[in-house]
C-alpha cells in the first residue's frame, strides 16, 4: 500500500472510533441513570454537535482550508435553508393552531 492509502486508512479508523465514542457517551449515562435529565440532554446535544464535526472532518474531508471552505459554505447554507424551512413551517402551524383555540 502506498503512503496515502495508509493515512487515509489511519484517518478513517480514528473518525470511526471518535464517532463510537461519542455515541457511547450519551448511551452510557442514560443507561447507568448517573446525571439529572437536563444534564442527559445537554450531553446528548453536545455530543451530536461534536460528532457532525468529526463526521465533517474525517468522513467528508471538509476542513477550514481555503479549497475546502466553499464546501462548507454550501452545507451550512443548506443547513440554514432547512432550519428556515422547518422553523417556518412549526410557526405557521403554532399560529393557526392558535388561532383555531
Amino acid at each position: 500500500m502506498n503512503r496515502e492509502a495508509t493515512q487515509a486508512r489511519h484517518q478513517y479508523i480514528t473518525g470511526f472510533a471518535l464517532a463510537l465514542f461519542l455515541s457511547a457517551i450519551p448511551f452510557g449515562l442514560l443507561a447507568t441513570g448517573a446525571i439529572s435529565r437536563i444534564t442527559l440532554l445537554w450531553t446528548i446535544g453536545l455530543s451530536a454537535i461534536v460528532q457532525v464535526c468529526v463526521h465533517f472532518y474525517y468522513f467528508l474531508h471538509i476542513d477550514l482550508k481555503r479549497s475546502h471552505r466553499d464546501d462548507l459554505q454550501l452545507i451550512l447554507f443548506t443547513i440554514l435553508i432547512i432550519f428556515l424551512m422547518a422553523g417556518g413551517t412549526l410557526w405557521i402551524i403554532g399560529n393557526q393552531h392558535a388561532m383555531m383555540m
